[in-house]
C-alpha cells in the first residue's frame, strides 16, 4: 500500500487495444508518450510507465489503484487503427469515488497522431489543474519527433521488445530500430533506442565484440545527440553507458545530470543514478535516489531490486530478501534479483531457503557453483557438490553470467592469487557483473592485499566522485502581477462570475473564462488559487450553489425539482451537485431548502 497522496497526481493506464492484436504496440506506445508528455509539468506528479502497465488487461478498480500508487486521478482509455485512421477514447477518473471528470472520442487522420497526443495530454493536464490545484502549464507538450508514421511505429514495436528486459527482445528490438531509422535519419529517437540496446548489451558481454559495440552504441547515440541536444532520454543514454561500458562516472553523472534537469520525474534515470553511486560505494546517496524512483514508479521490479541491492551491501540480509521477493513478483523472471537471493541466502546462512530457492528457480546461472560457495563459506557439506559438477557447469554454460560466480568460488577456495587475476582481468574490462566491486562481500577478503588496493585505485581516484545536484523543482508561486493588475484581474473575474453568470454555462472551462477576461490561463490559475484560495471547479461551483439558493427560495420556482434548479444554475452532474453541496453546506439540498422556506 503506497501511502502520501499528491493532489495534483495521474496515472495514465494502458490504453486498450481494439482490433488487430498485431497493433498492441501502438496503443501501448500512445500511453506511453503521453505518460512522457505529462511528466513535463513541473508540480505535476504522473506514475512511471512500469507501475501503469503493471494494471495492463486486469480490472479498473480506481480507488485500489489510486491506493496502491498514491495518485488522485488516472486516465484510462482505448486505441483503434482503421486503415489511416486513429479512433481513441480517453476518460480521467477521480480514485478517491470513482467520478468521471471528463471523457472525450477522438477520430484523426494516424498522420495527426502527434498533435493528437499533445491535445490530449494539455486537456488531461487543464482538467487536473481545474480540480486540484495550481499548476504552470506549457503551450505544447509533445512535438513530433519524425514525420515518417512508419518509423515511429518501428519505433514503437522496438521499444515494446526492449521493454521486455531481456537479450533475446533487445536483439530484436534493434531490427526495429534499424528499420525506423532506414525510414528516417533524423529520427533522434530511433538512434537513442538503438545505441541504449547495443551498449548495455555491449556492457554485460552479449555483444560479440565488447569495444565495437560500445563503439557502435556511442556513435548512434551521438548522432541523436546532435539532432536533439535537450532530449532527457538522449543524456540518459549516454550517461549509462558511459556508466555501464566504461565505468566513467564523471561522464555518466553529468549527462545523468542533464537528463535529470530536463525530465525531473524520470524513475529509471533516478534508478540509474543509485547504481552509479553504488558503485562509487555511496549507498547512503544511492538510497536517497532510489528512494525518489520508488515514489515515481512503486510498482516496478527494477527499483525494488535496486533497493534490495543496497540493503544487501549493508549486510540487512533478511530487508533485501523481501526487496528481492518484492521484484519477483512483478518479474518472476527477472534474472539479476534471482541471482542475488542466490547470493543473500549464502551470507544469512539460510542453506535450506538456498535450496528451495535452487530448486523453484531453473533459471538460475551457476546452481551448482552457489551450493559449493556456500559449503565453502561456512565450512560444512550439506551440498556436497563435486569439482566433475562444476567443471560440467563452467563448460555447459550457454549464458553470460550475470554474477562472478567462477570468481568467488575461486576466493572461498582460498585461491586468492588466481582470484585477484581474474577480479583484476574483469576489472579492466569493465564487466557488468563487477559493477559494484568496491561493495562486493565475496570480495572482502581479497581487500588487504596489494594487488587489490591497486585495481581499486585503477579505477577510483577523487576526480571521479561528482554529486548530483538536486534538481528537484517546485511549481513556481510567485505573483505574476503588479498590484494594479491583480486588481484589475480580481475586479474582471468577479464581474465575468456576478453580473456575465458565467457559471451558469455546464462547459465553461479555465481557458474559456481566461479568454474572457483577457487573460493567459496560467495566470488565472495562479488567481483564483493563490487569490481566491480555491481551484477553477471549486471557485465556479460556488457561485452556482449560491444561485441554486437563489433560485430553490424564490417563490415561483417551487414547482422545479431541485436537481432541474442545479441544472439552472450550471451544474451538469446530480452527483457533482450533491457532493458539493453537502461540502459547502453541511446539509443536503433537501436539507437546506426545508431549513430556508
Amino acid at each position: 500500500m503506497y501511502s502520501g497522496f499528491n493532489s495534483k497526481s495521474i496515472a495514465v493506464l494502458p490504453f486498450l487495444n481494439i482490433g488487430k492484436d498485431e497493433n498492441e504496440y501502438f496503443s501501448d506506445g500512445i500511453t506511453e508518450e503521453i505518460i512522457n508528455a505529462l511528466t513535463k509539468i513541473e508540480g505535476l506528479k504522473v506514475t512511471a510507465r512500469t507501475s501503469s502497465f503493471f494494471y495492463k488487461n486486469k480490472p479498473l478498480d480506481a480507488r485500489k489503484i489510486g491506493n496502491e500508487l498514491g495518485v488522485e486521478t488516472l486516465l484510462e482509455g482505448s486505441a483503434r487503427i482503421i486503415k489511416d485512421r486513429v479512433r481513441i477514447t480517453a476518460q480521467l477518473i477521480r480514485t478517491d469515488n470513482g467520478f468521471h471528470i471528463w471523457s472525450e472520442n477522438f477520430d484523426r487522420d494516424l498522420s495527426d497522431i502527434f498533435e493528437l497526443q499533445d491535445e490530449i495530454s494539455l486537456l488531461i493536464a487543464d482538467k487536473i489543474r481545474e480540480n486540484f490545484g495550481h499548476f504552470e502549464l506549457q503551450e505544447q507538450l509533445v512535438a513530433a519527433p519524425t514525420k515518417n508514421i512508419e518509423a515511429y511505429k518501428q519505433l514503437l514495436k522496438g521499444r515494446e521488445l526492449r521493454m521486455r528486459w531481456n537479450a533475446q527482445d533487445v536483439f530484436a528490438a534493434i531490427k526495429s530500430f534499424d528499420k525506423s531509422i532506414a525510414l528516417d535519419a533524423s529520427y533522434a529517437d530511433a538512434h537513442f533506442e538503438r545505441g541504449w540496446c547495443i551498449g548495455m548489451l555491449a556492457s554485460w558481454g552479449y555483444w560479440e565484440n565488447r569495444e565495437a559495440g560500445l563503439l557502435e552504441a556511442n556513435r548512434h547515440i551521438d548522432i541523436g545527440l546532435e539532432l536533439n541536444p535537450d532530449s532527457a532520454m538522449g543524456h540518459y543514454a549516454k550517461g549509462t553507458i558511459s556508466f555501464w561500458g566504461y565505468w566513467n562516472y564523471k561522464d555518466a553523472f553529468e549527462h545523468l545530470q542533464k537528463s535529470l534537469e530536463i525530465n525531473p520525474n524520470s524513475a529509471e534515470v533516478r534508478d540509474a543514478v543509485a547504481d552509479c553511486y553504488s558503485g562509487l560505494g555511496k549507498i547512503d546517496e544511492a538510497l536517497s535516489n532510489n528512494a525518489i524512483a520508488v515514489r515515481i514508479d512503486p510498482l516496478a521490479a527494477s527499483v525494488h531490486f535496486t533497493q534490495g541491492n543496497m540493503r544487501y551491501f549493508q549486510q540487512d540480509f533478511e530487508a533485501a530478501i523481501q526487496l528481492f521477493d518484492k521484484a519477483l513478483e512483478q518479474a518472476p523472471d527477472f534474472p539479476l534479483a534471482l541471482e542475488m537471493k542466490a547470493a543473500a541466502f549464502i551470507f544469512d546462512e539460510q542453506k535450506e531457503a538456498l535450496k528451495r530457492h535452487i530448486a523453484e528457480s531453473p533459471k538460475l546461472q551457476r546452481p551448482k557453483s552457489c551450493m559449493a560457495i556456500y559449503d565453502l563459506k561456512h565450512g560444512e557439506s550439506y551440498f556436497e557438490v563435486s569439482e566433475t559438477e562444476l567443471e560440467l557447469e563452467h563448460c555447459t554454460a550457454k549464458e553470460y553470467s550475470l554474477r562472478a560466480w567462477d570468481l568467488y568460488l575461486e576466493v572461498c577456495r582460498g585461491n586468492h592469487k588466481k582470484a585477484l587475476a581474474i577480479l583484476k582481468e574483469r576489472v579492466n574490462a569493465r564487466s557488468g557483473q563487477l559493477f559494484a566491486f568496491k561493495n562486493d562481500l565475496f570480495l572482502d577478503p581479497l581487500r588487504d592485499y596489494e594487488e587489490y588496493k591497486k585495481i581499486e585505485a585503477s579505477v577510483f581516484h577523487d576526480a571521479m566522485l561528482p554529486e548530483i545536484k538536486s534538481v528537484d523543482k517546485k511549481a513556481v508561486s510567485s505573483v505574476p502581477f503588479d498590484n494594479d493588475e491583480l486588481q484589475e484581474y480580481v475586479s474582471a473575474t468577479k464581474w465575468a462570475m456576478n453580473s456575465d453568470k458565467r457559471f451558469t454555462d455546464p462547459e465553461l472551462s479555465l481557458k474559456q473564462l481566461a479568454a474572457d477576461i483577457d487573460l493567459h490561463p496560467n495566470k488565472l490559475s495562479w488567481l483564483l488559487n493563490n487569490h481566491f484560495g480555491k481551484n477553477f471547479n471549486d471557485f465556479v461551483n460556488q457561485y452556482r450553489i449560491k444561485e441554486f439558493q437563489r433560485l430553490a427560495i424564490t417563490p415561483e420556482n417551487k414547482n422545479i425539482t431541485l436537481l432541474g434548479l442545479a441544472y439552472d444554475s450550471g451544474f451538469n452532474s446530480k452527483t457533482v451537485f450533491n457532493t458539493f453541496f453537502k461540502k459547502e453546506t453541511g446539509m443536503t439540498p433537501k436539507q437546506w431548502v426545508k431549513a430556508n422556506n
